[in-house]
């Protein structure tokens, strides 16, 4: 049974990120430019200037963010970033969208265009300083997440319905030949968003316009849903002291104020207990 994590409506909702070290779970408002926090009840935001996404945890007080235009090491205790990485930042057509760190310490983020312009983007890997493209000409990038025994990513470009998986090599974590189709969702017209793998290999799908995230097999087989109340639902993020606890975030965008009124809790950020047992999101090593 899922319930309302934090009230505080999402435009667009995205990035969920359990801590582990701080055993805090943060996400992002990606239209309203804001990263947010709660830890203990209390809530907490930051303002930026630009469009920002996705996170991976550095240390207790860093996190790597990715931004319209870069990377980041930005301090908790500061509000200051520092550039690691410019991302597209030349091209003002693009943002981040949905990223996660890899095993290896590295960090998968994918752009899309500001208004999902068809192939404006791309899916990246930054790694012991490089940032490499690795998938070009996506609409909207998603699902970037990883198996525990580290045999493999998943990425989707949501508008395919595609969830595509990409052999990695087991010393560097770069992809391995060419990625293929692990699920096809367009008989079921579903439109796969944010994925976290858990800790049996498990692929958790946020499917937008569902109001679910959904959890296959690692043969692709369906195994059961957790349904919020929000028609979008976003990405998935397992936490909680023994991360048993699925949270995920929604959004509004889109939607007309009559749906909004119906179900206010559209855009919030939600929580279901005891679904299923996810691995410790990795550190970013810069």
């Amino acid at each position: 049974m899922s319930f309302v994590f934090d009230d505080r409506p999402c435009e667009l909702g995205e990035g969920p990120l359990w801590h582990p070290e701080r055993q805090q779970l943060f996400w992002f408002d990606i239209v309203n430019k804001q990263l947010l926090t709660q830890s203990s009840g209390e809530q907490q935001s930051w303002q930026f200037s630009e469009h920002v996404s996705a996170a991976g945890w550095v240390d207790r007080d860093t996190l790597l963010m990715a931004s319209e235009t870069a990377l980041w090491r930005f301090d908790l205790a500061s509000g200051e970033k520092n550039l690691i990485a410019p991302l597209e930042a030349d091209n003002p057509v693009t943002r981040s969208n949905d990223g996660r760190a890899d095993s290896w310490g590295g960090f998968w983020i994918g752009t899309m265009g500001k208004n999902a312009e068809p192939g404006a983007g791309a899916i990246y890997r930054y790694w012991q300083g490089e940032l490499r493209r690795l998938v070009p000409n996506v609409t909207i990038s998603n699902a970037i997440c990883f198996a525990p025994d580290r045999s493999c990513a998943f990425f989707t470009d949501t508008v395919t319905k595609l969830v595509m998986r990409w052999s990695l090599d087991p010393e560097t974590g770069w992809p391995e030949g060419e990625s293929a189709v692990f699920l096809d969702l367009r008989d079921d017209n579903l439109n796969p968003d944010g994925a976290v793998v858990d800790a049996e290999g498990n692929i958790w799908i946020a499917q937008w316009g569902a109001n679910r995230v959904a959890a296959y097999d690692p043969q692709g087989q369906f195994l059961k849903a957790v349904t919020f109340e929000a028609a979008q639902a976003s990405c998935p993020a397992f936490g909680g002291s023994n991360l048993t606890t699925l949270f995920c975030t929604t959004a509004r965008e889109g939607l007309d104020a009559a749906t909004i009124e119906t179900q206010p809790t559209n855009g919030m950020t939600f929580a279901a207990r005891d679904v299923g047992k996810g691995q410790p999101e990795h550190r970013v090593v810069l």
